[in-house]
């Protein structure tokens, strides 16, 4: 079967299509499932390109979230059947052993697709909004409104009763990002802090969500509520920001990390709770991931440097 291999730290240009050999039949608690569906993420590139703060070495298979089919069941496993839709930690391959306990259903009928678009992205957003106690008739600032995670936030702030002001930078992102529910857009090429103080009455956010960094932080210090929280979604600008803390004693201000990976490995019951709820809307339609772009696995060069030009917006799926 094919995996897309980093073979050594790099760039997503050296990637390699292997030939390896299928798993092996599931060990017990273990199903196997044919994946149909990949996810790709900002991080992947930062892991491939080996800064990450907790890191595979090479050699490894890209990617993480996935879709698919399970195929055949380890001894143990009750709870699913051969033939259901999950979605699985699989990355770039064709086949995975996986722990049944880390599986989450699909509901019938849903797109595999929208699936392995959403498993990542939504758990951040969700995690990282409740991590900022967002209230209904707050006002939410997210910042790379048109990426995965971005998108992500909007959906989710905006079913959680926020306000959204959401910044990108094109029109043409901010016409999908206005698609999702999106009250007030806001193209940063040009700054965003007067017009963000103009749209809350001079007061200025109460909720940042800030995966850029770099000099977007800079500005959303400029433009936080009193009792406002920054989230330290990411870096994608490159640069890790430093807080003045003497704007954040004016405002009683709070800048807040967050790393999902903590609340899977410390609070697993609080993840599941948290992915049971996420499925849930998904199935009611509550939540409405949006994909980019769908591309064959071999196209995985590619997929990537969209991801590099900023071409996507929401999520791409290699399929």
């Amino acid at each position: 079967m094919k995996a897309v291999y980093c073979t050594a730290f790099g760039s997503h240009e050296d990637l390699e299509i292997l030939d390896i050999e299928p798993p092996p039949a599931p060990a017990a608690g273990e199903v196997q499932v044919a994946i149909s569906a990949r996810g790709i993420q900002f991080s992947d590139l930062v892991k491939i390109g080996g800064n990450y703060q907790d890191q595979s070495k090479p050699p490894f298979i890209v990617g993480g979230e996935a879709a698919g089919i399970i195929c055949a069941l380890g001894a143990g496993v009750t709870e699913y059947a051969v033939g259901d839709a999950v979605l699985c930690f699989g990355g770039c391959v064709e086949l995975a052993n996986v722990a049944a306990s880390t599986l989450v259903p699909v509901p019938y009928g849903a797109d595999l697709n929208a699936a392995a678009s959403f498993r990542n992205n939504y758990a951040t957003a969700f995690y990282g909004l409740q991590r900022a106690q967002l209230q209904a008739g707050e006002t939410l600032l997210i910042h790379g409104a048109a990426g995965g995670v971005g998108l992500a936030a909007v959906d989710i702030g905006k079913l959680m009763g926020a306000k959204v002001i959401a910044t990108a930078s094109s029109d043409d992102k901010l016409a999908v990002v206005g698609s999702m529910g999106a009250d007030h857009l806001i193209n940063y090429s040009e700054g965003f802090r007067q017009q963000v103080k103009d749209l809350t009455g001079g007061l200025g956010a109460d909720v940042i969500y800030d995966p850029v960094g770099g000099d977007v932080f800079d500005e959303s210090v400029r433009c936080i509520a009193p009792f406002g929280r920054i989230l330290i979604v990411g870096f994608t600008s490159g640069r890790p920001a430093l807080a003045k803390t003497n704007h954040l004693l004016v405002k009683d201000a709070s800048v807040i990390g967050y790393n999902l990976g903590n609340l899977a490995k410390y609070k697993p019951e609080q993840m599941k709770i948290n992915s049971d709820t996420l499925m849930s809307w998904l199935a009611q339609g509550r939540i409405k991931p949006y994909v980019s772009h769908i591309m064959p696995m071999a196209e995985v060069v590619e997929a990537y440097q969209l991801l590099v030009d900023r071409k996507v917006v929401g999520k791409v799926i290699l399929s």
